[in-house]
C-alpha cells in the first residue's frame, strides 16, 4: 500500500522488533506509527506528558494530545501508554531556560528537550519495552550518524545536534525520507484520525502561548529604556528577556523625527548591567558578525572530524546552510563565516554540518 511512497515492507506482519513510538498526537508521529506497523514491527505507542498547566483557555492541551493519542491508537489496533515527565522536564531543560533567559541569552529549550527527554529519559523507558524507538522527526539516522530530512523545509537535525551517537542507535524516524505532502497524504489514505490536524507551534510541549504573558508569570518584568545607537532614549522596553538580536516587531517605538523613513527598528544588543535595550533605525554594520564562538559544543560522533576543518553552519532553523571554517579548542569552537551572519544571537544553538550529515551543535556565546 506504501510502495507509492519509496516506502517498503521488512517483515511479516507483526513479525518484526518491537519499536516504541513516542506518539505526541500529531500527525507526523501517528503516521510514523502507522509506517512502521505496515513495514510489519510491533509497535507499542507512547505518549509523554511533560507539561503540567492549563493552556491560555483553560485546557489542558496534553489531555487533548492524548484523546488523539488514544484515537490513532485504537484506529491502528496498537498498545499504548502514557508517561509522566514533567518533573524532569522543569528541572531539565525548563529551569535552564528561564535562568538563561535571566542572563540575557535566547535560549532554545526545544534542542534541550529533545537531548534530556525525548532521547534520554523517554529512551531509557521505552528500551525497557522495545528494542527500539521511533519519534515524527523529519531527520535520518543510520549507524548513529544524523543526516538532514529529505524534505528541506522541514528538516529537523538541527533541533537534534545536541544528542550523540549512542543516543541514536536504537532510534528510527519512519518519516525523514519523506516530504510532508506525502505524510499527510499517507495518513488520508491510511484514514487516520490526525490526518486534518495542525501542525502544533511554540516551545515544546508548552505549546503556544501568549509568550510574553508566560514568561512574566515566571520571572516578573524589569522596565528599562530603549536606546537607539546614539544614546538617545527612543522608547521603553518590558523587560529585556522579552526581546531577541534581530527583532523587528513588539518594540512599541512611535514614529520619530529624524527617524529613516520606510525603516523599522531592530534589535541590536542588550545591555543587562544597565538594564538597555539598544535598537537601530533600520540594519546597520553592527547587526553582522564574520565570526561567532559556541560552548559546550556536542560532537555526535563522539570527536570533531579534526582541530581545524572546513563545514557549514546553521545558527537558527531553516537558515541556509553557510559555508564557514570551524576551530576547535576543547569543548569551544571558533566559526569564521565566509559571509557574514546577521542577528547571531547569545544562547542560541549554532548547528554545523558536513554536506546532510549533522556534525554536531553548541551554545553561542
Amino acid at each position: 500500500m506504501l510502495e507509492q511512497f519509496g516506502l517498503e515492507k521488512l517483515y511479516a506482519d507483526g513479525a518484526g522488533p518491537t519499536v516504541v513510538v513516542g506518539l505526541s498526537g500529531g500527525v507526523d508521529s501517528s503516521v510514523s506509527t502507522a509506517i512502521l506497523q505496515w513495514q510489519g514491527y510491533r509497535v507499542v505507542g507512547l505518549f509523554m506528558k511533560n507539561w503540567e498547566e492549563e493552556g491560555p483557555d483553560g485546557c489542558c492541551t496534553a489531555a487533548a494530545d492524548y484523546e488523539d493519542v488514544k484515537a490513532v491508537a485504537d484506529h491502528l489496533g496498537i498498545p499504548y501508554y502514557s508517561i509522566n515527565f514533567a518533573d524532569k522536564y522543569m528541572d531539565e531543560v525548563f529551569k535552564h531556560f528561564l535562568s538563561a533567559l535571566e542572563q540575557g541569552y535566547t535560549p532554545n529549550p526545544d534542542i534541550l528537550c529533545n537531548r534530556e527527554i525525548k532521547f534520554g529519559h523517554f529512551a531509557a523507558h521505552a528500551l525497557t519495552i522495545g528494542e527500539f524507538i521511533a519519534t515524527g522527526h523529519y531527520a535520518q539516522v543510520s549507524r548513529g550518524v544524523l543526516r538532514k530530512g529529505a524534505d528541506e523545509g522541514k528538516d529537523q537535525s538541527y533541533f537534534l545536534c545536541g544528542v550523540n551517537s549512542g543516543q541514536l542507535e536504537k532510534v528510527l524516524f519512519p518519516v525523514g525520507g519523506l516530504e510532508k505532502s506525502q505524510v499527510r497524504k499517507i495518513a488520508e489514505i491510511l484514514e487516520l484520525p490526525v490526518a486534518q490536524k495542525k501542525d502544533s507551534t511554540g516551545i515544546c510541549f508548552i505549546g503556544e502561548r501568549k509568550f510574553r504573558e508566560f514568561l512574566t508569570n515566571y520571572l516578573g518584568t524589569k522596565e528599562g529604556d530603549i536606546k537607539d545607537l546614539d544614546g538617545e532614549v527612543v522608547g521603553k522596553h518590558v523587560g529585556l528577556m522579552h526581546y531577541t538580536i534581530g527583532q523587528k516587531k513588539g518594540l512599541g517605538i512611535g514614529g520619530r523625527p529624524g527617524a529613516k523613513e520606510g525603516e523599522g527598528w531592530i534589535v541590536i544588543r542588550k545591555d543587562l548591567k544597565d538594564n538597555v535595550l539598544w535598537v537601530s533605525n533600520g540594519e546597520c554594520e553592527e547587526l553582522f558578525s564574520k565570526e561567532l564562538a559556541a560552548t559546550e559544543f556536542n560532537w555526535i560522533s563522539g570527536k570533531p572530524p579534526a582541530n581545524k576543518f572546513r563545514a557549514a553552519a546553521k545558527i537558527r532553523y531553516r537558515q541556509i546552510d553557510q559555508p564557514c571554517e570551524v576551530e576547535v579548542v576543547g569543548d569551544s569552537v571558533r566559526i569564521i563565516f565566509d559571509q557574514p551572519q546577521r542577528a547571531v544571537t547569545p544562547g542560541q544553538w549554532v548547528a554545523l554540518y558536513d554536506g546532510d550529515v549533522c556534525l554536531g551543535g553548541g551554545i553561542i556565546g
